[in-house]
């Protein structure tokens, strides 16, 4: 096999990607496989130093690709930086064959691709790629959307860090889930969809800065934020957005008041339900500066709206989620702790999975407790940092 294979060159390698072809050392050992991600380790250290090698009709295959993505660029009369930069920044996402992952694997991949699209300064195939994550995420959650709001709502808890990327998707899936009840019909929500992802265009390192500090944001930040919307609307135009309703629910998230959606024109509409999407997700995700809420808290913050009257979009938005969303942690009548992994057929009764005993002694593996019955009705939602035991996600997707 040694004559098949070609060394990589180093920069097309880095942390994090998904890898397009199988990597081999110079012997022909085969150290990872196509469609992995690779993390950071210090096999992969070593790859990135020089040591990975590609089969050549592998490489051939890619760089048919790259010269199709090229052309491509030529024909949409792109400026010559852009062509002549193409081999770094090409993605090969569209045209590799990509292995199933497990779903915890294959929630970090979509993270990390939504993560990379949303902070590069001069993205290229922006709205291909864009709809390429909104369809992955959107396939979840059409075939698996209580699992899919478990692994989400959870994990937002337990970190600040990748912050703008985690609250994108999780307020894509809410605003998907909460279109239903609405009956939006599809161009909105296709808006709806797009606006929910790229609301924060341009803001996502601010909005990370501010979830690792410890202190308040300070005036500067609070300034720098204050016309992220308008901003956002600006770049996501230049990269060719050209829906005029997707935009405006852009540039108004921050600015659409209370009262009634109907009425109000469509882009201030989906502006209204963005905002209260917007809220809800970042109550439930810590900051180093305050912890995260619980799911009750949330959904009361978004229930009532600035003047605490009932909010039409935060009514809607607790429909479709529940009062205890799954991913959300609660304690039972029986004094068992656990974590809500699936919605029930009323806001206030979901599927819990027991993971503490009454004694607080942790169970050896998931019970599932129906909260209809008054043996394990809901006593009390605890914010994530109440939770104070190591879950086993995987066991919990499987219920």
């Amino acid at each position: 096999m040694a004559s098949e294979l070609l060394q990589l060159p180093t920069r097309m390698l880095r942390l994090g990607m998904t890898l397009p072809y199988d990597v081999y050392d110079a012997t022909g050992k085969l150290m990872f496989a196509r469609g992995q991600v690779l993390r950071d380790s210090p096999l992969a250290r070593s790859l990135l130093n020089g040591g990975a090698w590609v089969r050549a009709e592998d490489t051939a295959e890619y760089q048919k690709a790259l010269a199709h993505r090229m052309d491509t660029l030529m024909h949409q009369d792109a400026v010559l930086a852009d062509i002549t930069g193409a081999e770094i920044r090409f993605r090969f996402e569209a045209e590799a064959p990509r292995v199933d992952l497990p779903p915890r694997e294959a929630w970090a991949d979509l993270l990390m691709h939504t993560h990379s699209l949303l902070k590069e300064a001069e993205p290229v195939d922006f709205l291909a790629r864009l709809a390429r994550l909104r369809e992955q995420l959107l396939a979840r959650a059409r075939t698996q959307p209580d699992a899919t709001l478990l692994q989400l709502i959870y994990e937002s808890g337990q970190t600040y860090e990748d912050y703008s990327a985690r609250h994108a998707l999780l307020t894509l899936l809410l605003a998907e889930l909460v279109a239903a009840p609405l009956q939006l019909p599809e161009p909105l929500r296709t808006a709806l969809h797009g606006a929910a992802l790229t609301m924060n265009y341009g803001a996502g390192p601010a909005h990370d800065r501010l979830a690792a500090q410890a202190e308040a944001a300070s005036p500067a930040q609070r300034q720098q934020l204050a016309a992220h919307g308008e901003r956002a609307a600006q770049r996501l135009q230049a990269l060719g957005v050209r829906d005029p309703i997707w935009l405006d629910a852009v540039r108004l998230h921050h600015d659409a008041g209370p009262g009634p959606l109907a009425g109000r024109p469509p882009g201030e509409q989906l502006a209204r339900l963005l905002r209260r999407l917007d809220i809800y997700g970042a109550k439930l995700a810590p900051r180093r500066s305050r912890a995260a809420l619980s799911g009750a808290a949330a959904a009361r913050a978004v229930y009532l709206d600035e003047a605490q009257q009932p909010d039409e979009a935060g009514a809607a938005l607790i429909k479709a989620v529940g009062l205890y969303p799954p991913g959300s942690g609660v304690r039972l009548a029986s004094g068992e702790v656990g974590l809500v992994f699936k919605r029930g057929h009323s806001a206030n009764a979901p599927l819990v999975a027991a993971l503490l005993g009454k004694s607080g002694t942790p169970l050896s593996a998931p019970v599932p407790r129906d909260t209809r019955l008054a043996a394990h009705g809901i006593t009390a939602s605890l914010a994530p940092a109440e939770l104070r035991l190591r879950v086993n996600l995987d066991a919990l997707l499987k219920l």
